[in-house]
């Protein structure tokens, strides 16, 4: 009985530390695998146990109380002891096994790794990966992910990272687009055409076009016509025929492979930031670890295929060139 009473306050310690770092037990369930009720369920008997109240409970929100955020950061500290526990253990041995959670971009999650992961799994076959897509902010170390894939080279202390690439942007429309409507030659062009862009989900704001004009960065945001917060969302109402839309080239490329996109306008494209991979400290040692960053220099090459694509399509000329 003992036993089982301390296996309980522990579940509920996780719960409650998840919950309280998360904001909801919704996402401490996501992040722990469970359901929402059992991480409530949990919490309430670890309230019960202690005789306090550690959260105050809105339909829409969870808030530390004052007596709950004097444990959270106790309960936090258990969590890392009990992470550098796991990660000894898998240190000690030198086969990759067990679990590797990564995170990553909805548009890199999709178009980049989804394909390659299964590779991956034919070498380190005891390995079982948890790949989790979105564009909102995760804390690597509060939600135990071991490798995150972030565009943009996102200095922190806790964190170990490695630029894998440039994340290179571009104009595109589609053919049939561009025979109706021309290719335009210079960004000014761009109020005559209809434009598709781009909507952070994280910040809501509308993304900013970026363009080299007589050497100095220019940013515009266009009138659009159409505006959506995915990627791949962007590439498919431009292979349409919905206009002119910027989006990553390792998104267009495949539609550039099947003629359904042209880049255009590409002679003042600039490469927006870096893909970076960034991982724990506390993950340095994990054969996990040290096997996926490893393949990430296969999935990441120097000369990404994508970016081939689009030196390709330049040099056979289908874009929009400036005016002499």
């Amino acid at each position: 009985m003992v036993a089982q009473i301390g296996l309980d306050r522990l579940t509920g310690l996780i719960a409650f530390a998840r919950s309280g770092s998360l904001g909801s037990y919704s996402a401490a369930a996501r992040a722990l695998g469970v359901s929402p009720s059992a991480i409530s369920k949990s919490v309430q008997r670890l309230e019960q146990h202690l005789g306090l109240t550690l959260f105050s409970r809105t339909t829409r929100s969870l808030t530390l109380t004052p007596e709950g955020r004097d444990l959270h950061e106790r309960a936090l500290r258990l969590l890392r002891e009990a992470d550098a526990i796991e990660q000894a253990a898998m240190a000690a041995r030198s086969e990759p096994a067990g679990a590797l959670k990564i995170v990553a971009p909805l548009p890199i999650g999709v178009n980049i790794l989804a394909p390659a992961l299964p590779r991956f799994r034919e070498r380190y076959p005891k390995l079982a990966i948890d790949l989790r897509i979105g564009d909102q902010f995760v804390d690597l170390i509060e939600e135990g992910i071991d490798v995150a894939i972030r565009v943009g080279d996102l200095a922190d202390s806790r964190l170990i990272s490695r630029q894998l690439v440039p994340h290179r942007i571009c104009a595109f429309a589609s053919p049939d687009y561009l025979a109706r409507r021309g290719v335009p030659c210079h960004p000014d062009e761009l109020v005559n055409h209809d434009c598709v862009n781009f909507r952070f989900q994280s910040s809501g704001q509308t993304f900013r076009w970026p363009f080299l004009i007589g050497g100095r960065l220019t940013e515009i945001i266009p009138d659009a016509a159409i505006i959506t917060d995915v990627s791949d969302a962007v590439a498919n109402v431009i292979a349409s025929g919905g206009g002119i839309g910027v989006t990553p080239t390792y998104v267009a490329a495949a539609y550039v492979r099947r003629g359904e996109l042209i880049p255009v306008l590409q002679d003042f494209a600039v490469p927006r930031t870096t893909i970076t991979a960034l991982w724990p400290e506390s993950r340095r040692s994990s054969p996990n670890v040290k096997a996926f960053v490893t393949f990430l220099s296969e999935v990441f090459p120097p000369n990404p295929p994508w970016d081939d694509v689009f030196a390709k399509a330049h040099r056979s000329g289908v874009q929009g060139r400036p005016k002499p």
